[in-house]
């Protein structure tokens, strides 16, 4: 088929799809009462159908509550049975692919469940309407007159029993449908390669020969790779590479801190940058419109959606909200339930409505501290774990600390940087910052992901504060006392660069 065809007849059948989103647009409420009463009716009859009698559950109002909120952990003996070869425990259909991420309090990793219906009708769906939405705002667009370079991960298989788990990109490219693979770069095989710095080398080899027109990874690994193709094609900027890349779909991190380095790769006022909102459980929000830094809540995934207001989050006031009860400007923490079993899900992130009409939303943050700017998830038990563990190991002693990121420059790595006040001090430092950089990656894979061979992180930089720097610092803001609480981990440098002023 001519690749001009095959542009017109894929650009036609995306803008179809756009009639069906103005359907969730228009009829919200319906659309996810809808999803609801279709998930309930779906997996009546599984283990925890019966469990809450979901047959007999006519109304939100009862099935918010019959059925409890749950953690990861709190659902793991579940995962972990249906990882064993069990099936028709909390989805009807059988769970053979699991997505493995990091960032629960009592594991190096969590074995998020991926059904057909999650793949065929949550991520392929979504990646279909990220690409109607951009062709529509953007008419003229030739997309599709090249190859979109993607950035994926790796898979293992999990051997006693046949089932399989990776990361999500991986499972979403093992499975792809064959007009995708047609239209990306690099191949299947390239993409799935486990070791990255053979994985890089062949996706730039692959690459640097095809015409692409668009971009779509994290924008911390993606910069990696752009600064290697620059480096090896001895090119000035990406444009020379690629002359028709007219769009980057990015998501996973915040895209600030790259922003402009991202600008100087590709020095082109009409470039576009398109954020999207998925995660290992499911594909949750796109940017619908050019320049816009909000997205759209997507509505008729096989997703049912309730929020959490955070003032009252986690306490003897929290109450749960459907999606049609919440109010622009207050911060949320989401809850999910899916075509792939999680049932009334905290998945941790919060989100701020920027609109009712439609729903589009700001990815906030976190339920806990956190700091994920490469990609790495790191939260605060990962990091109050790893300090007890080599505090016994070097016989030191922390009064208080906080840690922040250096953001990535140019082809200088980033890194986490660390300010700890000791009551008793390590003898030596550099072996200090050795074994905790080996305790977070033993605590948590995705940042022992991003630490390999140095590739996104380097080893940490470990300041020793003065005596009574914290102290010092919460009174110059007026806030000694009990009730307030030195920020372990932020994803901003704002409080250690005054740490580290006052540390002189």
């Amino acid at each position: 088929m001519p690749i001009t065809l095959f542009n017109s007849i894929a650009s036609w059948l995306l803008k179809k799809r756009y009639h069906q989103i103005e359907l969730f647009l228009k009829y919200p409420e319906e659309v996810q009462d809808e999803v609801l009463h279709q998930l309930l009716s779906f997996a009546e009859d599984t283990e925890i159908g019966r469990k809450y009698d979901f047959e007999s559950i006519a109304s939100y109002e009862t099935f918010a509550e019959r059925i409890p909120i749950v953690s990861y952990e709190e659902v793991e003996p579940m995962i972990e049975r249906s990882r064993r070869g069990e099936q028709n425990i909390f989805w009807p259909t059988t769970i053979k692919w699991f997505a493995k991420s990091s960032g629960t309090t009592n594991a190096k990793s969590k074995f998020i469940p991926v059904s057909s219906e999650a793949l065929e009708d949550c991520h392929y769906k979504s990646s279909k309407d990220l690409l109607c939405l951009y062709l529509n705002n953007n008419e003229n667009s030739q997309l599709f007159t090249g190859k979109s370079l993607r950035l994926g991960g790796s898979k293992e298989l999990y051997q006693d029993n046949g089932t399989v788990f990776g990361d999500l990109s991986a499972i979403l490219i093992d499975n792809m449908p064959f007009w995708a693979e047609l239209s990306s770069t690099p191949s299947n095989k390239v993409s799935l390669m486990s070791e990255w710095e053979t994985k890089l080398q062949a996706i730039i080899r692959e690459s640097v020969q095809e015409n692409v027109t668009s971009l779509a990874g994290v924008p911390s690994w993606m910069l990696v790779l752009l600064i290697n193709v620059l480096e090896q094609t001895g090119k000035e900027h990406l444009f020379k590479v690629w002359e028709n890349l007219e769009v980057y779909f990015h998501g996973g991190v915040s895209f600030n801190p790259y922003k402009d380095q991202y600008s100087r790769l590709l020095p082109r006022k009409n470039f576009n940058y398109y954020e999207i909102y998925n995660a290992s459980e499911g594909f949750f929000a796109i940017q619908d419109r050019n320049n816009a830094d909000d997205l759209l809540l997507m509505l008729d995934y096989g997703i049912f959606y309730e929020f959490i207001p955070m003032d009252t989050y986690g306490t003897s006031e929290q109450v749960t909200l459907p999606l049609w009860n919440v109010k622009v400007n207050r911060n949320y923490a989401v809850i999910i339930t899916t075509n792939a079993g999680l049932w009334r899900y905290k998945i941790g992130d919060t989100v701020r409505f920027t609109s009712t009409n439609p729903y589009r939303i700001k990815i906030t943050g976190r339920t806990k501290h956190h700091i994920n700017v490469f990609g790495e998830e790191l939260i605060i038990e990962n990091a109050e774990e790893a300090l007890k563990s080599i505090c016994k190991k070097t016989g030191s002693e922390i009064k208080d600390y906080t840690v922040a990121p250096i953001f990535m420059e140019g082809k200088e790595k980033g890194a986490h940087e660390w300010i700890i006040e000791f009551r008793k001090a390590p003898e030596e430092l550099a072996y200090f910052t050795e074994i905790l950089d080996n305790a977070l990656k033993s605590l948590n894979s995705d940042y022992e992901a991003k630490r390999y061979n140095n590739i996104t992180l380097k080893l940490p930089k470990v300041h020793i504060a003065r005596e009574n720097l914290f102290y010092d610092w919460l009174k110059s803001k007026d806030k000694l006392g009990g009730q307030h609480k030195i920020p372990r981990l932020s994803n901003k440098r704002d409080y250690i660069e005054e740490l580290l002023q006052m540390n002189k």
